[in-house]
This record gives structure tokens, C-alpha cells and sequence, in this order.
């Protein structure tokens, strides 16, 4: 067998066997198969796509790259959750302990942000003495002893689609459909869950710009996990605006704070209740989404997921006085108050704007390696739909410059369109599958 052959097969159009695959992807993460060869099968995946045979087979192999873990001595079915990203996703922090709260075990492993899209890591790293790399032993340590666990993402899993991830970044290949989907899913499934929920953004603010691409995208994921014998369903949810009202790390922690204590913005809270409801209808504690959600919104409002929250985060290293009183999170130095310079209808709260301006104060990262400023951030005091006077509150930044706040300023100023008469809000939550 030889990559060349590999190489060509694909560029004509044809189907790749699993053996092919194995090969290819084996080949290239031992560096046997070098970057020009590997790059040129990536620019065939993506004019010529895969069926979904393929897609499975080379999620399967790339999975298999690395270490495989096996979570059933520990709890007999565990289940996780994928976001594709977006501007003010804190949602795991709450979903997480929502759904550990009904004796439903979550393992998870997590990555930084990368651009404007913020990263679940870098948001409980602003939480002082939050531990976020831990060994296999403590994972599955914290998953026996307190059902919910949160990693960054190890080395040892799915080492092939490092290796890919970091080809396609610089090759114009990452838009491909099938690479998106084995990178995604070879990690999920090499980390051991028994049911994925992924939560799949659509909009200005999101990877998939259309409606279309993110349909195509979580079925091909949901038909790969499910080929492979896990659980798997998607949430496709509007990111065209930010998630909620906070778009920052120690700021979207508070925002999942008050979520966990009854309040937090409507949007979010129904957000976190729908995707943590699928979590719960894969895991059999549910009969249906409606019903998930009566339960999970109950344990908003009795406390019991905020107490999971407590346990959890403080078991791995999180300074518990830090979440009774958030005033002890990270804070910029400089906090002013963006008045509406009009009044109307917010028409349009562009999404990629306000993440833009969020990595400009000094929130999110250009590139790898980047330092996080965790407590600069922006928040939104109105959404698309909502009518403002003119002088009310429209943003408060964030910011430990002069400079950048003023630049912050004139960007989300920017980001606004308005309307002289009332319109709906969009959907939040545009389609559910699987």
C-alpha cells in the first residue's frame, strides 16, 4: 500500500477503504507519511468529501491513534458534551453540574480558546486554583468520587488529529466537512462517554454560517458516533448574537453563577436546559426533552446543581470563598458604561464584533500561547429585539487601558444596527436532531 495511490484515489473521487484509511492516518502520526503528502490528501478530502462510511472509519482510526478510555469500571454509563463554539459559551458550567446533579456521571475534556470563540479551560481558569490539567488516574479519580469531571485536553488522546488540526490550519483545508467531524469526534469518543451531546452553532458568530452547514455537519457527527455505538444527538443554536449577556472568562463565570442560583439571562438558562435535557434523555433519566427540562430547571431553583457546582469545582482546586463571593474574581481596572447613542429596536448585535473586541481587550487569544487577561470582557445589557431609549446602558466594557477601551467602544458601537419598529427576536434554538 502506498500514500500516493491513496493520494490519487481520493482526488479521483473515489471511496477509501478502512484499511486505506488505517494506513494513512497510522502513517502520518508516526511520520512515515510526510506533511506534503498529508496535505495533499486533505486538499482531495476536501473538493472530493467522503461518504460516511469514510468519515466513520477515519473518525475510528484517528481515535484510535492514542489511548482509548475505558470508564465502565468506574460508572457504567457516562456521558459528555461538545460545543463548536462561540461568543459568551460558558454553557458547560452549567450544564455540567446540572446534569452530575441527577446521578448522571460527566466526563469531559476541554480546550483553550482560540480566536474570538472563548474556551471553557481559560473560563474556569480564572477561578483561583482551579486545577485544569490532570493525569488519567485524577480523572477518573474526580469522575468515581464526585461524578463530574473537567480536563484539558490530553496529549495521549487522539494524537493523529493533533497532527492533522495543526496541517489543515495551514493548508486552507479545515473547512472540509469530514476532517471537522473526525476531528471533533475522535476525541469524544477516545475520552470514553457512552452519549455525546453536541451543541452545534449557527450564525455570523459561529463556524457554520448557514443553517444548511450546520445541519450537514451534526448529521454526519451524530451518524459517525452513532456508527461507532455511542449515543449521540445535536442542538443546532443561533450564535448570530452572543450567548447571554457576558462575553469574558472571570465575567461568564458570574453570569454561570447566577444561572446556577435560580437568575441568569433567559436565552442562556434555556440554552443550558435544553442541551443539558438531550444530556439526560441519552443517559435514560428522562422520558423526553420536556420532561428533562421540568426536572433540570427545578434544580436551578432549589439550589442542588449550584451545590454540585461547589463540589465539583472545589474538588479540583477551585477557592470556594471566589464562588460565594465573585467580587473576588479576576476584575479589570478600568469598568465604563456604553450608553444607546439612539432609540429604537437593537435590528442586529453582531456576534464576531463583540468576540473580535473581547480578544482585543486582551480575553482571548491571536495565537496559540497568547497570555489571557481573565478579567476584561464586555457586557451586553440589551439583545436583537429589545427596545432602548436613547442613554440607557447599551454595553459596559471592561478593560485595563485607555486605549483599548476606547477602541472597544467604537467597535461595539459598530457591531449595532437598529430598527425604528419593533421585530421578533430570532429562535434561539433552531433545530434539534437525534
Amino acid at each position: 500500500m502506498q500514500a500516493v495511490d491513496i493520494i490519487a484515489k481520493k482526488r479521483d473521487g473515489l471511496e477509501l477503504t478502512s484499511e486505506e484509511l488505517e494506513f494513512f492516518v497510522t502513517g502520518y502520526t508516526n511520520g512515515d507519511i510526510p506533511d506534503y503528502q498529508a496535505s495533499a490528501w486533505c486538499m482531495a478530502v476536501l473538493l472530493k468529501g467522503m461518504t460516511h462510511a469514510e468519515a466513520t472509519a477515519l473518525t475510528l482510526h484517528m481515535a484510535r491513534s492514542g489511548d482509548m478510555l475505558d470508564l465502565h469500571h468506574i460508572a457504567p454509563f457516562v456521558v459528555d458534551k461538545h460545543s463548536t463554539g462561540g461568543v459568551g459559551d460558558k454553557t458547560t458550567l452549567v450544564v455540567a453540574p446540572l446534569v452530575a446533579c441527577h446521578n448522571l456521571p460527566v466526563g469531559k475534556m476541554s480546550g483553550r480558546g482560540l480566536g474570538f470563540t472563548g474556551g471553557t479551560v481559560d473560563k474556569l481558569e480564572s477561578i483561583p486554583g482551579f486545577k485544569v490539567s490532570l493525569s488519567t488516574e485524577e480523572f477518573m479519580d474526580m469522575l468515581a468520587n464526585h461524578g463530574l469531571v473537567l480536563s484539558g485536553q490530553s496529549a495521549d488522546l487522539a494524537p493523529a488529529d493533533g497532527k492533522f488540526y495543526a496541517l489543515r490550519d495551514v493548508t486552507a483545508t479545515v473547512e472540509s466537512m469530514p476532517l471537522i467531524a473526525g476531528s471533533i469526534m475522535s476525541k469524544k469518543i477516545a475520552s470514553g462517554a457512552d452519549a455525546i451531546l453536541l451543541d452545534v452553532k449557527v450564525g455570523r458568530g459561529a463556524f457554520m454560517k448557514t443553517e444548511a452547514q450546520a445541519e450537514e455537519l451534526a448529521h454526519l457527527m451524530v451518524e459517525i458516533g452513532q456508527g461507532v455505538g455511542r449515543n449521540v444527538a445535536a442542538v443546532i443554536a443561533d450564535m448570530d448574537q452572543p450567548l447571554g449577556n457576558a462575553v469574558g472568562n472571570a465575567l461568564e463565570v458570574k453570569e454561570a453563577i447566577e444561572t446556577l442560583h435560580g437568575r441568569g439571562p433567559a436565552d442562556f438558562r434555556d440554552h443550558c436546559l435544553t442541551v443539558a435535557g438531550k444530556m439526560l434523555e441519552l443517559g435514560g433519566k428522562a422520558p423526553t426533552l420536556d420532561a428533562a427540562k421540568e426536572m433540570l430547571a427545578a434544580s436551578l431553583d432549589d439550589g442542588s446543581a449550584w451545590t454540585k457546582f461547589v463540589e465539583w469545582i472545589t474538588a479540583q482546586g477551585g477557592d470556594q470563598t471566589a464562588l460565594d463571593d465573585p467580587g473576588l474574581l479576576p476584575q479589570a481596572s478600568l469598568v465604563e458604561v456604553v450608553p444607546a447613542p439612539r432609540s429604537g429596536y437593537l435590528a442586529m448585535l453582531d456576534a464576531v464584533e463583540v468576540g473580535l473586541t473581547g480578544v482585543m481587550l486582551g480575553g482571548g487569544r491571536v495565537k496559540k500561547g497568547d497570555p489571557i487577561d481573565y478579567g476584561v470582557g464586555i457586557i451586553l445589557h440589551a439583545k436583537v429585539g429589545d427596545q432602548v431609549a436613547e442613554g440607557e446602558p447599551l454595553f459596559t466594557i471592561h478593560a485595563h487601558s485607555q486605549d483599548t477601551l476606547a477602541a472597544a467602544r467604537k467597535r461595539l458601537l459598530a457591531a449595532v444596527k437598529w430598527s425604528d419598529t419593533p421585530l421578533t427576536p430570532p429562535p434561539h434554538i433552531r433545530k434539534i436532531i437525534g
